[in-house]
């Protein structure tokens, strides 16, 4: 299987040897974005509504650079520092899937990069 390295130069860089995202057969793997305005490669301040709207902006951002969207979607992992930001996620993340919403797990992070306070991973098809 061939594997293909897929970035964007609206996307923020990754800071350590991997990809963005991957496409791998019928498959592309995003890797974690935390709220980095891309812009600026500064972290989004404010509450976790307003970095969780920065981290699915920047996973979107990968998966239009591979030809995808949020509708691609089957699988993320939402990573959280606090787990009382649970609801608050939840609402946003709510505004940027529909049904039949992606498989998901939520877990809480001693630390994520940069102290951000969200960290989302996705897994997309280019089947659907």
């Amino acid at each position: 299987m061939s594997k293909q390295a897929i970035s964007s130069p609206s996307a923020a860089k990754p800071v350590g040897p991997y990809s963005a995202a991957l496409r791998a057969g019928q498959l592309l793997f995003v890797s974690g974005q935390v709220p980095i305005d891309p812009a600026t490669g500064a972290m989004v301040g404010g509450d976790i509504a307003a970095q969780a709207r920065r981290a699915l902006d920047n996973v979107g951002l990968l998966l239009s650079a591979a030809g995808l969207s949020s509708a691609d979607v089957v699988r993320t992992t939402v990573f959280l520092a606090d787990m009382s930001d649970f609801a608050a996620m939840n609402a946003i993340y709510a505004t940027y899937f529909s049904e039949p919403y992606p498989a998901r797990s939520t877990v809480q992070a001693a630390r994520l990069p940069r102290d951000a306070r969200i960290e989302i991973d996705a897994i997309a098809t280019f089947d659907t």
